[in-house]
């Protein structure tokens, strides 16, 4: 069985090593994150503890939590990269293009990134779907992104209606992440492309309104 070298003993020294030492950290945490979620999917979030999955990719469970708090944040991520990545591109969106079509394209780079490992994402989707204190964890990373988006798309909205834009851009942004989520969970137990797949959540909501 593949086992990682334990991370304790690569760590680099000088300030020249400092991009590889990133580069380290985050394959070593992708790696946790894809034994960790193989693990959930296949006997359940509860019953398998951070000591088996240290075990299984070969490090101290002490190591296990400088990468991932907690079990939650294996699956779940890192909101705030996430965030960011989302914030930036509503940002770089067109100024005249409707605000709806920028949110749902804004979206789909997500959807993106979620086609290039898409056997670990719809482990991960699944997990989260079944697990209650995964789907509150997840609850906690779309207000994260609405406090985000909603600024940003506020200010797209601001010219056309002054008085309005800002509970237009919090009605928005709610329903983007409604959309979202159905793709995501539509997207777990399909072979549907992810991208086309959350286009056609926002023009299905878009055609019912």
């Amino acid at each position: 069985m593949f086992r990682l070298p334990r991370y304790d003993a690569v760590v680099g020294e000088t300030s020249a090593r400092t991009g590889l030492r990133d580069i380290t950290r985050e394959a070593v945490r992708a790696r946790i994150a894809a034994v960790a979620v193989a693990r959930f999917d296949r006997d359940g979030f509860d019953a398998v503890t951070v000591e088996q999955i240290a075990a299984e990719v070969g490090i101290s469970a002490r190591s296990f939590h400088r990468y991932f708090p907690a079990k939650e944040d294996a699956v779940i991520g890192d909101p705030l990269r996430h965030r960011g990545a989302l914030a930036e591109a509503l940002r770089e969106r067109p100024d005249d293009e409707p605000a709806w079509t920028a949110l749902r394209e804004a979206f789909v780079g997500m959807m993106v990134r979620a086609d290039e490992d898409p056997e670990s994402g719809r482990r991960s989707v699944r997990v989260m779907m079944s697990t209650p204190s995964l789907r509150a964890r997840n609850l906690e990373k779309h207000l994260a992104w609405a406090d985000v988006l909603t600024p940003i798309l506020t200010e797209r909205l601001r010219a056309g209606d002054p008085d309005g834009a800002e509970l237009g851009a919090a009605v928005l942004v709610q329903a983007a992440l409604g959309c979202f989520d159905v793709a995501i969970a539509t997207w777990s137990v399909t072979d549907e492309d992810a991208p086309a797949l959350l286009r056609r959540t926002f023009d299905t909501l878009a055609s019912a309104v």
